[in-house]
């Protein structure tokens, strides 16, 4: 089988940011971004999808968070893509529920070639401690039109913000393990069209 890793490097005016996955991990990871809350949800994603990955980055964190958040997508979509190579025998798509005491989320993949975030959450407030929400969304539409995936993701329910934030984090997680899962019964790739 052949090995399904990237190492991407990212520079702007902005950001610095280098990312290595591992799709056929364990779940070991590096992540630092200068941003506490950002790097615990990162680090969700790579244990609950059992990804090695490893993200350094350094960004204009005193201006806001904006740039490091949806520059870090941007670089892990497209390092998720790369790593997918021709896409022959992934099972494709994913839908998993996640719940995070009392928050639940939806996440729902299809690693189709065409790009598209559909997101719904709803917040009490506007931060989870420094970390403004809004960022959240950020992060995932750089992430799915950077990956080429068709990505939905649905906070059904909760109160308390990081939890919800959480399980959305996780089930992303495990829906790209599930998505990008190997299946021998698989002739080339998941589509009549023959292409992804």
């Amino acid at each position: 089988m052949e090995k399904r890793q990237c190492s991407l490097e990212r520079i702007t005016a902005e950001t610095a940011i280098k990312i290595t996955i591992d799709l056929d991990g364990k779940g070991t990871n590096r992540i630092h971004t200068g941003i506490g809350f950002f790097d615990h949800m990162l680090q969700q994603i790579a244990k609950h999808g059992f990804l090695n990955l490893n993200i350094e980055a350094q960004g204009d964190l005193e201006v806001d968070f904006h740039h490091t958040v949806e520059d870090v997508g941007i670089l892990l979509g497209q390092a998720i893509g790369k790593a997918l190579g021709d896409k022959k025998g992934i099972t494709r798509y994913a839908t998993i529920f996640t719940p995070m005491d009392e928050a639940l989320s939806m996440v729902a993949i299809d690693i189709s070639g065409r790009p598209y975030l559909y997101y719904e959450a709803s917040f009490a407030g506007e931060m989870v401690g420094n970390f403004e929400v809004q960022l959240i969304e950020e992060f995932f539409r750089a992430l799915a039109f950077n990956s080429g995936m068709t990505l939905h993701i649905r906070n059904l329910y909760g109160k308390n913000s990081h939890h919800m934030i959480e399980s959305m984090f996780k089930a992303f997680g495990r829906a790209l393990d599930a998505a990008t899962r190997l299946d021998s019964r698989i002739e080339g790739v998941m589509s009549t069209k023959g292409q992804l």
